[in-house]
């Protein structure tokens, strides 16, 4: 079932290269699936191309502290914080600050 999943939202990112909330899906999708580079990879595009796309600050944080990229994960979210301030998205800015404090809570 969730391999078909991945197919549909890859047509539907055929159908509209645009649409970054799919491509957002898409990775997720890809995460429930262990397809860590996969959604590294869109992850990182995704911020490149819409750095105002907040949600993605908290699961790239994730994946690169699953990676064992601490440092990775604690500039992400640091960056995601700033950004949101910005854009006064107060509810992933606190997501962002519990992730940030417990990754430099944990053990380097």
């Amino acid at each position: 079932m969730s391999e078909a999943r991945i197919e549909q939202l890859k047509s539907f990112i055929e159908a509209d290269p645009t649409d970054t909330f799919t491509r957002f899906a898409l990775a997720l999708e890809y995460l429930k699936h262990d397809r860590n580079e996969e959604a590294l990879e869109i992850f990182t595009k995704i911020l490149r191309n819409e750095p105002g796309y907040t949600g993605v600050y908290y699961h790239l944080g994730k994946l690169y502290e699953k990676l064992g990229k601490q440092d990775e994960a604690v500039r992400i979210y640091s960056e995601g914080i700033v950004i949101c301030r910005q854009l006064n998205e107060l509810h992933t800015l606190q997501e962002l600050q519990q992730a940030l404090d417990e990754a430099l809570d944990s053990d380097y």
